[in-house]
This record gives C-alpha cells, sequence and structure tokens, in this order.
C-alpha cells in the first residue's frame, strides 16, 4: 500500500492506496510546532482507526509547500514505516511541459493537481484549488503547463475580516440565503461567498480568452463544493485531485 502525503500551510492531507484504489483519507491541521515522533504516533492512530498496519505500507510520496515540516515527515516516514519516502518537486515525471518563468517557485500541489487532471482529461484545463491561497493553474490541451493566478483564500480572507476589524465576527463559509445580508453574519456569507464565487468565473474567462482553447475547469480543495454550487464556470469538483496525482507519479517515479 502507498502512503501519500500532501502539507499544505493550513492542513496536510493524506491518504492510503491499495494499488490505485484511494482505501483511506485525512485531513489535520498543519502544525509546525509538532515534532516527528508526535506526527508518528497520530498517523499510527489513523492508520489503525482503518485496519491498516505500517508493515503493510510499501511506499511514501509527499508533496510540501512547507519545507520545515517536509524535513519532519521525512524523518516521520522513515522511523514510523521503514521507507524512503519520494519527494514532489518541479524535476518529478509530471508528463507535462513547464512553460513557467522559475518552475522551482511553483508549488508542488499546484504540479500534482495538473499532472493528475491532465492524464485523467488529456485536454485544455484549468485548475482552481480553494486552499489557504485560491490557486488557478492552466495547461494546454499538448500538456503545456502555462502558469495560472494566485488570489487570497476564501478561509484566508474570512480569517484577515474577522481579524483586521473590530466588529465583524468569525463565520462559517456557507452559501446565504439572498445577496443581499441582513445582518452582519449574512452580510459577510455573501461577500466572500458570492465574491468569491465571481472572482473565479472572471479568472477563468479571462484565462480562456488567452488561451484560446476550450478548457474543461476543475476545482479541488476543501471549500470547492460551496463555490461550485454558485460558480457558472466549474464543470467539476474533484476532492481527492492531489491524492490522485501523488499516486501517479509514485507509479511513475518507481517505474522509471
Amino acid at each position: 500500500m502507498l502512503l501519500a502525503i500532501d502539507i499544505g500551510n493550513s492542513h496536510i492531507v493524506g491518504g492510503i492506496f491499495d494499488h490505485e484504489h484511494l482505501r483511506a483519507a485525512w485531513r489535520l491541521a498543519t502544525d509546525q510546532t509538532k515534532t516527528t515522533d508526535e506526527y508518528g504516533i497520530l498517523s499510527l492512530s489513523l492508520l489503525d482507526s482503518y485496519s491498516i498496519s505500517t508493515s503493510q505500507i510499501t511506499g511514501c510520496i509527499i508533496s510540501s509547500v512547507v519545507p520545515p515540516i517536509t524535513v519532519v515527515f521525512e524523518s516521520m516516514v522513515k522511523t514510523f514505516f521503514k521507507q524512503n519516502p519520494i519527494i514532489v518537486s518541479y524535476k518529478s515525471p509530471l508528463g507535462l511541459s513547464l512553460r513557467y518563468q522559475h518552475p522551482q517557485e511553483i508549488g508542488t500541489d499546484r504540479l500534482v493537481n495538473a499532472a493528475a487532471a491532465f492524464e485523467r482529461y488529456q485536454r485544455a484545463l484549468i485548475i482552481v484549488d480553494f486552499g489557504t491561497a485560491t490557486t488557478f493553474c492552466t495547461v494546454t490541451t499538448s500538456g503545456e503547463y502555462l502558469g495560472g493566478a494566485i488570489a487570497p483564500g476564501l478561509k484566508s480572507s474570512a480569517d484577515s475580516l474577522h481579524l483586521q476589524t473590530a466588529q465583524l465576527p468569525i463565520i462559517d463559509l456557507v452559501r446565504p440565503p439572498m445577496v443581499i445580508g441582513t445582518d452582519t453574519i449574512t452580510s459577510m456569507q455573501s461577500g466572500l461567498i458570492f465574491g468569491y464565487s465571481g472572482l473565479v468565473d472572471e479568472l477563468v474567462r479571462r484565462i480562456q480568452e488567452e488561451i484560446r482553447e476550450t478548457t474543461y475547469v476543475i476545482a479541488t480543495g476543501g471549500l470547492a463544493t460551496v463555490i461550485s454550487q454558485i460558480s457558472s464556470t466549474i464543470d467539476e469538483v474533484r476532492p481527492n485531485l492531489t491524492l490522485e496525482g501523488l499516486e501517479l507519479l509514485y507509479r511513475r517515479t518507481i517505474s522509471a
């Protein structure tokens, strides 16, 4: 079985693949204060809840945008699972041509998403990832990764409103009943949910104008479902796209 780990700024997503089948998946809050042993004990507990033992893990792959935690997880996998994890980079077998000025600056989660989406659909794509930042990645029909856009994340914006103002509360990021909010909470929800839907649709349209290809738009990330219900440009939501990409890159790496 394969242990796939995606380390993001806000969350760490893990998954267990039995061949190409995703058998288990979980999401943890990213915590840079946790040690190798703490993450190891937590990982063992999660696997135990799915009746999976460490002896069943035969490989590991890690994508990370938080270098200090990458080191911790690399050590954890070696110590607790006796595996040398594959660390994803822009040099991994993505199956894409990177047309980016400084490819080493691209978040590996964006590359993993693009690789997984292009492998599945083999067409021009826009991948929108609703994470700590909302990222847009553009891939051409011929498999060229062109780049995209990076906007503040939906939850990051909500947190900023609360932290930077004296009277705005923490809110649940759910669709309000109307655009015109009738109290502070629904007004904030309207500005964030409908506002971000508009941001997504406008950026997608502008990217489509520049690429001059018919694109298929895929959304992923924790809040993808919320925005996709309102967006007029998102074609499909794939919540486990990053894990799917990690499994794909693992197979490609070990067979190279």
